[in-house]
């Protein structure tokens, strides 16, 4: 009975700790897509001669992010 509650007990703790954990990343994620990988992809998309698919990109991104900083 002690083996099925401390089992029950351990797969609780440790799923709270693992949805936390999932949390934490995707945060962490959100934030390394944002400052790295936007502004690598739109340098590597002038450089590759697609400056006319990398600006609309870029004034979009702008616009999300002036809408998103104002509340």
């Amino acid at each position: 009975m002690f083996t099925l509650l401390f089992v029950l007990f351990t797969f609780l703790i440790f799923g709270k700790l693992f949805l936390f954990a999932v949390k934490a990343s995707w945060g962490l994620l959100k934030i390394l897509f944002t400052i790295l990988l936007v502004p690598f992809v739109l340098i590597t998309l002038v450089f590759a001669g697609l400056f006319y698919v990398a600006l609309p990109v870029l004034v979009v991104a702008g616009v999300v992010s002036l809408i998103c900083s104002r509340t």
